[in-house]
């Protein structure tokens, strides 16, 4: 367990709440999306599905005052695999995007890199191991 800095748990809040925002709207929201963006409506049910969960788990850790670092590197390198992932996704023949579906994707993996650069940034500046 580590000492979360301000900016650690800020960083992770800031996410929380971005993912949070996503999980509703894909979720509750894909019926809508789905030809707006031209994308799978069971992708964009499935991903807000899986969002409520990431959500609660890095909302949980932005409300720690000490935090498991292994957790905290875990949501890092999980935001840096998400954005390679998003645009991979636009490469690959799996869907078929319009313009809308590809400036969307290619927002939230822009968001989810900053997010996990905030976030290794926060960690950086993180305090002292501390008895768990």
């Amino acid at each position: 367990m580590i000492d979360a800095s301000a900016f650690l748990r800020r960083a992770l809040l800031a996410d929380a709440i971005f993912s949070g925002v996503a999980a509703l709207g894909f979720t509750f929201g894909a019926g809508a999306f789905a030809p707006l963006f031209n994308l799978p409506e069971a992708l964009l049910r499935e991903t807000g599905l899986f969002l409520i969960t990431y959500t609660a788990l890095v909302g949980w850790l932005a409300l720690r005052a000490s935090v498991a670092r292994p957790l905290v590197l875990l949501v890092v390198v999980g935001n840096a695999a998400w954005t390679v992932g998003s645009i991979a996704l636009l490469f690959s023949s799996a869907v078929s995007p319009n313009i809308s579906g590809e400036l969307m994707v290619v927002a939230q993996a822009i968001a989810t890199g900053v997010f996990a650069e905030l976030q290794y940034v926060g960690l950086r500046k993180s305090g002292n191991v501390v008895a768990a």
